[in-house]
Protein backbone atom coordinates (compact mmCIF):
# COMPACT_ATOMS: atom_id res chain seq x y z
CA UNK A 1 0.00 0.00 0.00
CA UNK A 2 1.02 3.84 -0.52
CA UNK A 3 -0.98 5.43 1.99
CA UNK A 4 -1.03 9.15 1.72
CA UNK A 5 -2.53 11.64 4.06
CA UNK A 6 -4.21 14.63 3.47
CA UNK A 7 -4.88 17.65 5.54
CA UNK A 8 -6.84 20.32 5.80
CA UNK A 9 -6.58 23.14 8.54
CA UNK A 10 -8.35 26.49 9.33
CA UNK A 11 -11.38 26.60 8.56
CA UNK A 12 -14.73 25.14 10.70
CA UNK A 13 -13.62 21.95 10.30
CA UNK A 14 -10.41 20.38 10.79
CA UNK A 15 -10.53 17.45 7.82
CA UNK A 16 -8.11 14.21 7.54
CA UNK A 17 -8.44 12.24 4.10
CA UNK A 18 -6.15 8.91 3.28
CA UNK A 19 -5.66 7.59 -0.31
CA UNK A 20 -3.93 4.37 -1.41
CA UNK A 21 -2.25 5.53 -4.49
CA UNK A 22 -1.38 2.14 -5.85
CA UNK A 23 -5.03 1.24 -5.99
CA UNK A 24 -6.02 5.05 -6.69
CA UNK A 25 -9.05 4.47 -4.11
CA UNK A 26 -10.08 6.73 -1.36
CA UNK A 27 -8.98 4.91 2.29
CA UNK A 28 -11.05 6.98 4.66
CA UNK A 29 -11.50 10.44 6.12
CA UNK A 30 -12.22 11.69 9.64
CA UNK A 31 -13.02 15.41 10.89
CA UNK A 32 -12.44 17.26 13.98
CA UNK A 33 -13.76 20.68 15.11
CA UNK A 34 -11.76 23.51 14.64
CA UNK A 35 -9.06 24.04 17.95
CA UNK A 36 -7.31 27.07 15.78
CA UNK A 37 -8.20 29.23 18.54
CA UNK A 38 -6.56 27.46 21.27
CA UNK A 39 -3.82 25.25 19.04
CA UNK A 40 -4.62 23.66 15.95
CA UNK A 41 -2.61 20.78 16.46
CA UNK A 42 -5.00 19.77 19.00
CA UNK A 43 -8.03 19.16 16.33
CA UNK A 44 -5.79 17.61 13.39
CA UNK A 45 -4.27 14.75 16.23
CA UNK A 46 -7.95 14.08 17.30
CA UNK A 47 -8.87 13.65 13.19
CA UNK A 48 -5.86 12.12 12.51
CA UNK A 49 -6.39 9.33 15.14
CA UNK A 50 -9.99 8.83 14.52
CA UNK A 51 -8.77 8.19 10.86
CA UNK A 52 -6.01 5.73 11.58
CA UNK A 53 -8.58 3.98 13.94
CA UNK A 54 -11.42 3.28 12.12
CA UNK A 55 -9.69 2.48 9.16
CA UNK A 56 -7.66 0.32 10.57
CA UNK A 57 -4.52 1.55 9.37
CA UNK A 58 -1.13 0.73 9.64
CA UNK A 59 1.22 4.13 10.42
CA UNK A 60 4.15 2.44 8.29
CA UNK A 61 2.38 2.33 4.85
CA UNK A 62 2.07 5.76 5.15
CA UNK A 63 4.40 7.19 2.20
CA UNK A 64 3.61 11.03 2.70
CA UNK A 65 1.53 14.25 4.47
CA UNK A 66 0.47 16.79 2.31
CA UNK A 67 -1.83 19.85 4.16
CA UNK A 68 -3.67 23.22 2.84
CA UNK A 69 -4.81 25.56 5.62
CA UNK A 70 -7.39 28.93 4.81
CA UNK A 71 -5.39 30.51 7.49
CA UNK A 72 -8.12 30.86 10.48
CA UNK A 73 -10.65 32.19 8.04
CA UNK A 74 -8.95 34.20 5.24
CA UNK A 75 -6.00 36.31 4.87
CA UNK A 76 -7.64 39.76 5.08
CA UNK A 77 -6.61 42.12 2.95
CA UNK A 78 -7.28 45.54 1.33
CA UNK A 79 -6.57 47.08 -2.27
CA UNK A 80 -6.02 50.30 -3.44
CA UNK A 81 -5.77 51.45 -6.89
CA UNK A 82 -6.52 54.04 -9.34
CA UNK A 83 -9.85 53.22 -11.57
CA UNK A 84 -11.87 50.99 -10.01
CA UNK A 85 -12.88 48.93 -12.98
CA UNK A 86 -9.37 48.74 -13.97
CA UNK A 87 -6.03 48.80 -11.91
CA UNK A 88 -8.31 48.20 -8.43
CA UNK A 89 -10.05 45.23 -10.30
CA UNK A 90 -6.89 43.98 -11.12
CA UNK A 91 -5.49 44.13 -7.70
CA UNK A 92 -8.76 42.64 -6.57
CA UNK A 93 -8.39 39.24 -9.13
CA UNK A 94 -4.19 38.88 -7.81
CA UNK A 95 -5.68 38.83 -3.77
CA UNK A 96 -8.45 36.66 -4.78
CA UNK A 97 -6.24 33.77 -6.89
CA UNK A 98 -3.71 34.05 -4.09
CA UNK A 99 -5.79 32.80 -0.79
CA UNK A 100 -6.61 36.25 0.05
CA UNK A 101 -10.32 37.86 0.91
CA UNK A 102 -10.41 41.28 -0.24
CA UNK A 103 -12.27 43.47 3.26
CA UNK A 104 -12.20 46.61 1.21
CA UNK A 105 -11.16 48.56 -1.82
CA UNK A 106 -10.62 51.67 -3.03
CA UNK A 107 -10.33 53.96 -5.95
CA UNK A 108 -8.90 56.89 -6.40
CA UNK A 109 -7.48 59.09 -4.23
CA UNK A 110 -7.25 58.54 -0.43
CA UNK A 111 -8.25 60.92 2.71
CA UNK A 112 -7.86 60.82 6.24
CA UNK A 113 -11.17 59.11 6.58
CA UNK A 114 -10.09 56.07 4.13
CA UNK A 115 -6.96 55.56 6.36
CA UNK A 116 -9.03 55.51 9.53
CA UNK A 117 -11.36 52.70 8.02
CA UNK A 118 -7.83 50.73 6.74
CA UNK A 119 -6.67 50.66 10.84
CA UNK A 120 -9.65 49.83 11.99
CA UNK A 121 -10.10 46.63 9.50
CA UNK A 122 -7.34 45.15 10.41
CA UNK A 123 -5.99 44.13 7.30
CA UNK A 124 -3.30 41.32 7.02
CA UNK A 125 -1.92 43.38 4.10
CA UNK A 126 -2.07 46.28 2.06
CA UNK A 127 -1.92 46.00 -1.57
CA UNK A 128 -1.12 49.35 -3.35
CA UNK A 129 -1.60 50.00 -7.05
CA UNK A 130 -2.15 52.56 -9.92
CA UNK A 131 -1.70 53.34 -12.94
CA UNK A 132 -0.26 51.76 -16.09
CA UNK A 133 3.22 51.99 -16.71
CA UNK A 134 4.50 55.02 -17.92
CA UNK A 135 1.31 56.47 -16.89
CA UNK A 136 -0.47 58.33 -13.97
CA UNK A 137 1.79 58.57 -11.00
CA UNK A 138 -0.06 61.30 -8.81
CA UNK A 139 -2.62 59.07 -7.24
CA UNK A 140 -0.61 56.34 -6.20
CA UNK A 141 2.38 58.55 -4.62
CA UNK A 142 -0.33 60.80 -2.97
CA UNK A 143 -1.84 57.45 -1.63
CA UNK A 144 1.79 56.41 -0.60
CA UNK A 145 2.10 59.78 1.33
CA UNK A 146 -1.30 58.96 2.87
CA UNK A 147 -0.32 55.23 3.79
CA UNK A 148 3.23 56.34 5.35
CA UNK A 149 1.07 58.78 7.74
CA UNK A 150 -0.94 56.39 9.30
CA UNK A 151 -1.02 53.73 11.86
CA UNK A 152 -1.01 50.87 9.94
CA UNK A 153 2.02 48.22 10.92
CA UNK A 154 0.62 45.71 8.32
CA UNK A 155 2.96 45.04 5.04
CA UNK A 156 2.43 47.13 1.90
CA UNK A 157 2.87 45.59 -1.13
CA UNK A 158 3.33 48.29 -4.06
CA UNK A 159 2.76 46.41 -7.39
CA UNK A 160 1.51 49.81 -9.66
CA UNK A 161 3.14 52.06 -11.99
CA UNK A 162 6.64 50.95 -12.34
CA UNK A 163 8.08 54.63 -13.08
CA UNK A 164 6.27 55.53 -9.39
CA UNK A 165 7.82 52.30 -7.63
CA UNK A 166 11.15 53.28 -6.62
CA UNK A 167 9.78 56.26 -5.50
CA UNK A 168 6.56 55.00 -3.31
CA UNK A 169 9.22 52.75 -1.73
CA UNK A 170 10.72 54.97 -0.65
CA UNK A 171 7.99 57.24 1.01
CA UNK A 172 6.92 54.27 2.59
CA UNK A 173 10.04 52.86 4.23
CA UNK A 174 10.94 56.67 5.11
CA UNK A 175 8.14 56.45 7.91
CA UNK A 176 8.95 52.78 8.93
CA UNK A 177 6.42 50.81 7.02
CA UNK A 178 7.40 46.92 5.76
CA UNK A 179 6.93 47.21 1.69
CA UNK A 180 7.76 44.89 -1.04
CA UNK A 181 7.21 45.98 -4.46
CA UNK A 182 6.79 43.65 -7.28
CA UNK A 183 5.79 43.97 -11.36
CA UNK A 184 2.71 46.21 -12.14
CA UNK A 185 -0.65 43.82 -11.92
CA UNK A 186 -2.06 46.41 -15.06
CA UNK A 187 1.10 46.81 -16.99
CA UNK A 188 -1.17 48.24 -19.61
CA UNK A 189 -4.62 48.17 -20.39
CA UNK A 190 -4.73 44.98 -22.72
CA UNK A 191 -2.93 42.77 -19.90
CA UNK A 192 -3.38 41.58 -16.61
CA UNK A 193 0.23 40.14 -15.09
CA UNK A 194 -1.04 39.31 -11.17
CA UNK A 195 1.69 35.99 -10.97
CA UNK A 196 4.37 38.25 -9.29
CA UNK A 197 1.78 40.19 -6.89
CA UNK A 198 0.19 36.72 -5.81
CA UNK A 199 3.62 34.73 -5.28
CA UNK A 200 4.46 37.59 -2.62
CA UNK A 201 0.91 37.55 -1.05
CA UNK A 202 1.16 33.31 -0.67
CA UNK A 203 4.77 34.04 0.91
CA UNK A 204 2.43 36.53 3.78
CA UNK A 205 -0.13 33.86 3.64
CA UNK A 206 1.87 30.97 4.39
CA UNK A 207 4.11 32.79 7.30
CA UNK A 208 0.67 34.21 8.68
CA UNK A 209 -0.70 30.71 9.06
CA UNK A 210 2.53 29.55 10.21
CA UNK A 211 2.16 31.69 13.19
CA UNK A 212 -1.01 30.06 14.53
CA UNK A 213 -0.82 28.26 18.15
CA UNK A 214 0.33 24.57 17.24
CA UNK A 215 1.07 25.05 14.01
CA UNK A 216 5.18 24.47 14.51
CA UNK A 217 4.16 20.90 15.57
CA UNK A 218 1.88 20.15 12.97
CA UNK A 219 4.30 21.31 10.09
CA UNK A 220 7.01 18.98 12.06
CA UNK A 221 4.13 16.37 12.06
CA UNK A 222 3.11 16.78 8.16
CA UNK A 223 7.18 17.18 6.73
CA UNK A 224 5.84 19.04 4.10
CA UNK A 225 4.88 23.10 2.78
CA UNK A 226 1.06 24.41 4.00
CA UNK A 227 -0.30 25.16 0.95
CA UNK A 228 -3.08 28.07 0.66
CA UNK A 229 -6.42 26.30 0.69
CA UNK A 230 -7.27 28.39 -2.13
CA UNK A 231 -4.28 27.49 -4.20
CA UNK A 232 -5.22 23.62 -3.76
CA UNK A 233 -8.89 24.07 -4.78
CA UNK A 234 -8.09 25.86 -7.99
CA UNK A 235 -5.46 23.34 -8.60
CA UNK A 236 -7.77 20.67 -8.32
CA UNK A 237 -10.23 22.47 -10.95
CA UNK A 238 -7.60 22.90 -13.27
CA UNK A 239 -6.19 19.66 -13.47
CA UNK A 240 -10.03 18.26 -13.82
CA UNK A 241 -10.35 20.82 -16.57
CA UNK A 242 -7.70 20.33 -18.41
CA UNK A 243 -6.06 17.12 -17.07
CA UNK A 244 -2.90 15.56 -17.79
CA UNK A 245 -0.66 13.69 -20.55
CA UNK A 246 -1.71 10.84 -20.02
CA UNK A 247 -5.61 11.79 -18.23
CA UNK A 248 -7.51 13.50 -20.30
CA UNK A 249 -9.83 16.35 -17.65
CA UNK A 250 -13.63 16.49 -17.69
CA UNK A 251 -13.73 20.34 -19.65
CA UNK A 252 -14.70 23.21 -18.92
CA UNK A 253 -16.02 23.39 -15.50
CA UNK A 254 -16.97 25.93 -12.26
CA UNK A 255 -17.28 24.66 -9.12
CA UNK A 256 -19.34 26.40 -5.95
CA UNK A 257 -18.02 26.49 -2.71
CA UNK A 258 -19.90 26.64 0.20
CA UNK A 259 -18.58 27.20 3.62
CA UNK A 260 -19.25 28.65 7.09
CA UNK A 261 -17.60 31.92 6.34
CA UNK A 262 -17.75 32.45 2.78
CA UNK A 263 -19.21 31.41 -0.57
CA UNK A 264 -16.33 30.68 -3.16
CA UNK A 265 -16.60 30.31 -7.49
CA UNK A 266 -13.68 28.72 -9.16
CA UNK A 267 -14.27 28.33 -13.00
CA UNK A 268 -11.90 26.63 -15.78
CA UNK A 269 -12.79 28.27 -19.29
CA UNK A 270 -11.93 30.85 -22.02
CA UNK A 271 -15.35 32.68 -21.03
CA UNK A 272 -15.34 34.80 -24.05
CA UNK A 273 -19.00 35.87 -25.99
CA UNK A 274 -20.84 32.96 -27.87
CA UNK A 275 -21.18 35.21 -30.25
CA UNK A 276 -18.36 37.04 -32.13
CA UNK A 277 -19.96 39.74 -33.05
CA UNK A 278 -20.25 40.86 -28.97
CA UNK A 279 -18.61 43.59 -28.07
CA UNK A 280 -16.63 42.99 -24.37
CA UNK A 281 -15.88 45.76 -22.32
CA UNK A 282 -13.38 45.74 -19.31
CA UNK A 283 -10.16 43.77 -18.28
CA UNK A 284 -9.41 40.53 -20.55
CA UNK A 285 -11.02 37.59 -17.85
CA UNK A 286 -8.29 34.73 -16.62
CA UNK A 287 -8.84 31.11 -17.73
CA UNK A 288 -8.69 30.03 -13.96
CA UNK A 289 -10.84 32.39 -12.07
CA UNK A 290 -11.81 32.48 -8.41
CA UNK A 291 -14.09 34.37 -6.24
CA UNK A 292 -14.62 34.77 -2.75
CA UNK A 293 -18.38 36.21 -1.02
CA UNK A 294 -17.22 37.09 2.20
CA UNK A 295 -20.87 38.05 3.17
CA UNK A 296 -21.82 34.81 2.21
CA UNK A 297 -20.90 31.60 4.67
CA UNK A 298 -23.88 30.06 6.04
CA UNK A 299 -23.13 29.73 9.14
CA UNK A 300 -20.73 32.90 10.09
CA UNK A 301 -22.95 35.24 7.61
CA UNK A 302 -26.32 33.27 7.85
CA UNK A 303 -27.62 36.93 8.61
CA UNK A 304 -26.83 38.75 6.08
CA UNK A 305 -27.68 35.93 4.01
CA UNK A 306 -31.18 36.68 5.39
CA UNK A 307 -31.34 39.74 5.64
CA UNK A 308 -29.98 40.08 1.68
CA UNK A 309 -33.03 37.65 0.65
CA UNK A 310 -35.42 39.92 2.87
CA UNK A 311 -37.79 38.10 5.34
CA UNK A 312 -40.99 37.90 3.10
CA UNK A 313 -38.58 35.81 0.42
CA UNK A 314 -36.87 33.90 3.11
CA UNK A 315 -40.54 32.80 4.03
CA UNK A 316 -41.80 31.75 0.84
CA UNK A 317 -39.17 30.31 -0.32
CA UNK A 318 -38.35 27.94 2.66
CA UNK A 319 -42.25 26.93 2.17
CA UNK A 320 -41.85 26.04 -0.71
CA UNK A 321 -38.61 23.98 -0.12
CA UNK A 322 -40.11 22.60 3.60
CA UNK A 323 -43.82 20.83 3.48
CA UNK A 324 -44.70 22.08 6.95
CA UNK A 325 -47.01 19.73 9.31
CA UNK A 326 -48.79 20.37 12.03
CA UNK A 327 -45.29 19.85 14.46
CA UNK A 328 -43.03 22.11 12.84
CA UNK A 329 -42.46 25.64 13.98
CA UNK A 330 -39.31 28.13 13.36
CA UNK A 331 -38.81 31.47 14.26
CA UNK A 332 -36.64 31.63 11.05
CA UNK A 333 -34.96 34.64 12.12
CA UNK A 334 -34.08 33.71 15.55
CA UNK A 335 -32.38 30.50 13.98
CA UNK A 336 -30.56 32.08 11.92
CA UNK A 337 -29.39 34.65 13.93
CA UNK A 338 -28.32 30.92 16.17
CA UNK A 339 -26.32 29.98 13.43
CA UNK A 340 -24.03 32.78 13.30
CA UNK A 341 -22.96 31.83 17.30
CA UNK A 342 -23.16 28.33 16.67
CA UNK A 343 -20.96 27.90 14.01
CA UNK A 344 -20.34 24.06 14.59
CA UNK A 345 -24.05 23.53 14.63
CA UNK A 346 -25.63 20.27 12.83
CA UNK A 347 -29.04 20.62 11.64
CA UNK A 348 -31.52 18.28 13.84
CA UNK A 349 -34.56 17.55 11.60
CA UNK A 350 -35.77 17.91 8.09
CA UNK A 351 -37.09 21.72 8.79
CA UNK A 352 -33.41 22.58 10.31
CA UNK A 353 -32.21 20.99 7.11
CA UNK A 354 -33.99 22.77 4.65
CA UNK A 355 -33.00 25.68 6.61
CA UNK A 356 -29.23 25.35 5.81
CA UNK A 357 -30.71 24.51 1.93
CA UNK A 358 -32.59 27.99 1.93
CA UNK A 359 -29.37 29.75 3.03
CA UNK A 360 -27.02 27.54 0.91
CA UNK A 361 -28.97 28.02 -2.23
CA UNK A 362 -29.68 32.03 -2.07
CA UNK A 363 -25.59 32.21 -1.24
CA UNK A 364 -25.04 29.79 -3.77
CA UNK A 365 -26.82 31.97 -6.46
CA UNK A 366 -25.60 35.07 -5.65
CA UNK A 367 -22.16 34.28 -5.83
CA UNK A 368 -22.50 32.97 -8.91
CA UNK A 369 -24.27 35.86 -10.35
CA UNK A 370 -21.26 37.82 -9.00
CA UNK A 371 -18.75 35.70 -10.53
CA UNK A 372 -20.76 35.15 -14.02
CA UNK A 373 -20.41 38.42 -16.36
CA UNK A 374 -23.82 39.84 -17.88
CA UNK A 375 -24.69 40.85 -21.33
CA UNK A 376 -26.41 43.58 -22.66
CA UNK A 377 -28.32 45.16 -24.95
CA UNK A 378 -27.12 48.60 -26.39
CA UNK A 379 -27.48 51.06 -29.01
CA UNK A 380 -24.80 52.46 -31.18
CA UNK A 381 -24.60 54.54 -34.80
CA UNK A 382 -24.82 51.26 -36.36
CA UNK A 383 -27.83 49.98 -34.37
CA UNK A 384 -28.61 47.79 -31.60
CA UNK A 385 -25.35 45.91 -30.75
CA UNK A 386 -24.72 42.95 -27.85
CA UNK A 387 -22.29 44.20 -25.01
CA UNK A 388 -20.70 41.44 -22.23
CA UNK A 389 -18.98 42.83 -19.18
CA UNK A 390 -16.98 40.11 -17.39
CA UNK A 391 -17.07 36.30 -18.01
CA UNK A 392 -19.19 34.01 -20.27
CA UNK A 393 -20.38 30.86 -18.46
CA UNK A 394 -23.38 29.95 -20.45
CA UNK A 395 -21.59 27.15 -22.51
CA UNK A 396 -19.76 25.61 -19.31
CA UNK A 397 -19.55 21.53 -19.35
CA UNK A 398 -19.60 21.00 -15.82
CA UNK A 399 -20.77 22.02 -12.82
CA UNK A 400 -19.19 20.62 -9.31
CA UNK A 401 -20.53 21.31 -5.67
CA UNK A 402 -18.24 20.90 -2.46
CA UNK A 403 -18.38 21.84 1.00
CA UNK A 404 -19.66 20.17 4.58
CA UNK A 405 -23.12 21.03 2.91
CA UNK A 406 -23.09 18.95 -0.58
CA UNK A 407 -21.90 15.81 1.84
CA UNK A 408 -23.49 16.15 5.01
CA UNK A 409 -26.63 18.16 3.56
CA UNK A 410 -29.46 17.13 1.71
CA UNK A 411 -30.97 17.89 -1.72
CA UNK A 412 -27.62 19.23 -3.16
CA UNK A 413 -29.46 19.34 -6.40
CA UNK A 414 -31.51 22.33 -4.90
CA UNK A 415 -28.14 24.30 -4.26
CA UNK A 416 -27.13 23.42 -7.77
CA UNK A 417 -29.86 24.52 -9.28
CA UNK A 418 -29.33 28.11 -7.72
CA UNK A 419 -26.23 28.42 -9.83
CA UNK A 420 -27.31 28.10 -13.10
CA UNK A 421 -29.06 30.38 -15.71
CA UNK A 422 -32.55 31.49 -14.97
CA UNK A 423 -34.95 33.28 -16.70
CA UNK A 424 -35.50 35.70 -13.61
CA UNK A 425 -32.16 37.37 -14.39
CA UNK A 426 -31.58 36.66 -18.40
CA UNK A 427 -28.76 39.04 -18.50
CA UNK A 428 -26.65 37.00 -16.20
CA UNK A 429 -24.27 34.85 -17.97
CA UNK A 430 -24.49 31.71 -15.38
CA UNK A 431 -24.26 28.29 -16.69
CA UNK A 432 -27.33 27.35 -18.41
CA UNK A 433 -27.15 23.62 -19.43
CA UNK A 434 -24.22 21.53 -18.01
CA UNK A 435 -23.16 18.33 -16.47
CA UNK A 436 -24.01 18.05 -12.37
CA UNK A 437 -22.07 16.50 -10.23
CA UNK A 438 -21.31 17.11 -6.08
CA UNK A 439 -17.56 16.44 -4.33
CA UNK A 440 -19.60 13.79 -2.28
CA UNK A 441 -16.37 13.00 -0.58
CA UNK A 442 -15.74 16.51 0.25
CA UNK A 443 -11.72 16.19 -0.74
CA UNK A 444 -10.92 18.52 -3.58
CA UNK A 445 -8.87 20.44 -1.47
CA UNK A 446 -6.94 17.03 -1.45
CA UNK A 447 -7.28 16.37 -5.20
CA UNK A 448 -5.12 19.77 -4.83
CA UNK A 449 -2.91 18.79 -2.86
CA UNK A 450 -1.93 15.66 -4.51
CA UNK A 451 -2.08 17.30 -8.17
CA UNK A 452 1.52 19.00 -7.22
CA UNK A 453 3.01 15.57 -6.68
CA UNK A 454 0.86 13.04 -8.76
CA UNK A 455 -1.02 14.89 -11.41
CA UNK A 456 -2.66 11.82 -12.72
CA UNK A 457 -3.29 9.57 -10.21
CA UNK A 458 -4.94 12.74 -8.57
CA UNK A 459 -6.86 13.66 -11.58
CA UNK A 460 -8.01 9.48 -12.08
CA UNK A 461 -9.59 9.95 -8.10
CA UNK A 462 -10.96 12.78 -8.45
CA UNK A 463 -13.28 11.39 -11.56
CA UNK A 464 -13.80 8.20 -9.66
CA UNK A 465 -15.33 10.02 -7.35
CA UNK A 466 -17.50 13.03 -8.38
CA UNK A 467 -20.83 11.63 -7.89
CA UNK A 468 -22.95 12.64 -11.09
CA UNK A 469 -26.64 14.62 -10.15
CA UNK A 470 -29.78 15.39 -11.98
CA UNK A 471 -31.21 18.38 -11.50
CA UNK A 472 -33.71 17.78 -14.75
CA UNK A 473 -36.57 16.53 -12.42
CA UNK A 474 -36.15 19.14 -10.25
CA UNK A 475 -38.41 22.20 -9.75
CA UNK A 476 -37.61 24.82 -8.05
Amino acid sequence: MDIRILIDLGSTYTKVLAVDLDQEVLVGRAQALTTVATDISIGLSEAYFTLIAECGIDEKDIRGRYASSSAAGGLRMAAIGLVPSLTLEAARRAALGAGAKVVSAYGFKIYSDIVLELEEASCDIILLTGGTDGGDTEVILHNARMLADSRLSCPILVAGNRVASEQVKSILQGKGKTVAVTQNVLPSLEAVEVGPVQALIRDIFIAQITDAKGLTSAREFIHNEIVPTPKATLQAAALLADGTSEERGIGTLAIVEVGGATTNIHSVCSGTPSDPQTLVRGLPEPRVKRTVEGDLGIRYNAPTIYELMGEEHGETRLRAIHRFSNADAIELEEHIAALSADVGYVPEDTLTFDVDILLAEYATSVAMQRHAGTLREEYSVVGKIKVQTGKNLLDIENLIGTGGIFKYGRHPERILQAAQFSLDSPWSLKPKTPKTFIDCEYFLYAIGLLAEHFPTKALRIAKKYLQPISIDSFVA
